[in-house]
């Protein structure tokens, strides 16, 4: 069976639900060795698969495991998805500001690998916190908090997570309908109505051009619908890095603060635009309303904190461990652009994060950008904060590769296209 698919998809044919359904089935059995399926990888990736094809590879992975059924409650369920980006920390602003305003937010989370963070690392820099739920009790969280942010279970598309691991090791990860199926299947699986992606593009990015990214963006649309899901898609700017802080433990404290209404403007302009989407798909004619008002109240903050004291963390005890070493300008001048890619590899290097999954994060490891695009610079002022335990020599060069002093800054349009 399995030759006779590799031969179908080498000559670009399309397979039917029967075959796929039964690869899938076949390969989570182990009666389909690694090598073989490695070479339906290869042929998926050179040959391609159409939306149709996409759907039937989402729905062996569904069933491969166990979904969440919340039907039974009246409100929304809507989620957001990133494609990853350096000090991307908007999933932990969106989740409780969304669920705030009475939507349900089912959110499985992933952790960091390479120059870009994962929220469950930094979620578990808060002392306590867990986010190695259960099934039961991620469906507890939704139903009682109203959101949850949490791993993915052993239950949930189980074939997804041995599928991936192999697309790792055959340079297959960057296939977009192998990417569609594999971020949809887990979100169906949650239960939710709607959902909104943030998808990437520039240096700190998985999609370095707005091409790419766009190619991406419409067929996660595309396909989402197919499946019974309201999606919309923004391309937004990861050329520099998002925010300030960069890190894990310095994240989530750039994050309470922008859920008081007192974080960075461009950290605050992208969450508004992402909230104001989920906000749309839930049903909301002025999304905008209720913006206004659960940040100055106080309600996101609050919904944030419940939820970190229902996954047993300790908010109050959330603190920077190490005594900065401060990064200084050579020149006067402008900031003119500040490479997203070189300050995440810089914080991976300082230890917060990982260059293969069995690396310890350090979750006191961080940087915070004192200067950001458009400031102006004196010599010797600090231009960046770097939090680490580690020889400082590498991530110390690689952020003042990173910063580019001159006369102007880059514009930056942090919102690039919007997709339905």
């Amino acid at each position: 069976m399995i030759l006779e698919v590799i031969e179908k998809k080498k000559r670009g044919e399309s397979l039917s639900q029967k075959e796929i359904r039964e690869i899938v089935n076949g390969y989570l059995s182990g009666e389909i060795p690694d090598y073989q399926f490695s070479s339906f990888l290869m042929a998926v990736y050179f040959r391609g698969m159409e939306r149709e094809e996409v759907c039937f590879l989402i729905d062996a992975y569904i069933e491969s495991g166990k979904t969440f059924d919340f039907s039974h409650l009246p409100t929304p369920k809507i989620d957001k998805h990133s494609t990853g980006g350096v000090g991307d920390k908007t999933s932990l602003i969106l989740a409780p500001a969304v669920a705030s305003c009475g939507i349900r937010v089912p959110m499985l989370t992933g952790r960091g690998l390479g120059h870009t963070g994962g929220t469950a690392d930094k979620l578990e820099s808060i002392p306590g916190f867990r986010a190695e739920l259960s099934f039961e009790e991620i469906k507890r969280g939704v139903e009682e908090i109203g959101c949850v942010m949490a791993t993915t279970t052993p239950e949930i598309v189980p074939a997804d997570r041995k599928i991936y691991a192999l697309r790792s090791a055959t340079g297959t990860v960057d296939s977009i309908p192998l990417i569609v199926a594999s971020i949809l299947s887990k979100k169906l699986a949650e239960g939710i109505d709607g959902l909104v992606l943030d998808v990437k593009v520039g240096r700190g990015a998985f999609m370095k051009t707005v091409e790419d990214a766009r190619k991406l963006a419409i067929e996660l649309v595309e396909v989402g619908k197919l499946k019974g899901l309201k999606v919309v898609a923004l391309l937004t700017d990861m050329n520099v890095p998002l925010g300030r802080a960069v890190g894990n433990a310095i994240e989530v404290i750039e994050a309470v603060d922008t859920l008081k209404g007192e974080g960075p403007p461009d950290l605050t302009e992208v969450t508004h635009a992402l909230i104001k989407e989920m906000l749309g798909l839930g049903g909301f004619a002025h999304p905008e309303v209720c913006i206004d008002e659960i940040f100055p109240s106080g309600k996101a903050f609050a919904k944030f904190d419940e939820m970190v004291r229902f996954q047993d963390g300790r908010l109050d005890e959330l603190h920077l461990p190490y005594e900065p070493l401060e990064i200084t300008a050579d020149r006067d001048g402008v900031v003119e652009d500040i490479d997203a890619y070189l300050i995440g590899l810089a914080s991976v290097y300082a230890g917060a994060g990982r260059l293969r999954m069995e690396d310890e994060v350090d979750y006191g490891a961080g940087i915070y950008l004192m200067k950001h695009l458009g400031d102006e610079v004196k010599k010797g002022d600090t231009l960046a904060l770097l939090y680490t335990r580690k020889d400082p020599k590498q991530p110390e060069e690689l952020i003042k590769r990173a910063y580019k002093i001159g006369n102007k800054a880059k514009e930056r349009k942090l919102i690039i296209e919007r997709i339905s």
